[in-house]
């Protein structure tokens, strides 16, 4: 991600494991961007919405989001943010063990950038999570509308 400012990392995955898991691996690629984890969809959203700076003041991020949150639906979470006109271009993976396809059609409508459906198989997630690191290695991340 080689933007002028640093593009923080929003994870939001209540499963610790799976956090470990992609952070582990997102940092094997070798993405050294800070990364806020959330295990719930309501904190993320405090922070995305209203964070320590002040509203979208938190710079430029990219979200990692599951679907499957203890609080909401990661489809709520999506939708609010891309329904907020500064953050409408904020980037959004999806990352989750849902691959159900209108699921999928249904992120995808909402504005979601990226779905990813996470492997059961444990090499196969930590290397699908190592090829999403080499991806945000070279992802462009716009700046929030003010």
């Amino acid at each position: 991600m080689t933007d002028q400012k640093p593009v923080t990392i929003v994870m939001v995955e209540d499963d610790e494991g799976h956090a470990r898991l992609i952070e582990k691996n997102i940092r094997r690629a070798g993405i050294s961007n800070h990364i806020r984890h959330f295990t719930d969809g309501t904190s993320a959203l405090e922070f995305l919405f209203n964070g320590p700076d002040g509203p979208l003041l938190n710079g430029p991020s990219l979200v990692l989001l599951d679907l499957n949150l203890p609080d909401m639906s990661g489809i709520d979470i999506l939708a609010r943010i891309k329904a907020e006109p500064a953050m409408k271009r904020m980037p959004v993976v999806v990352l989750t063990t849902t691959d159900d396809k209108i699921e999928i059609q249904r992120c995808y409508d909402l504005g979601c950038n990226v779905y990813i459906t996470k492997p059961v198989n444990y090499e196969s997630f930590a290397d699908a999570i190592r090829q999403l690191g080499l991806f945000l290695s070279v992802i462009q991340v716009p700046e929030a509308s003010a």
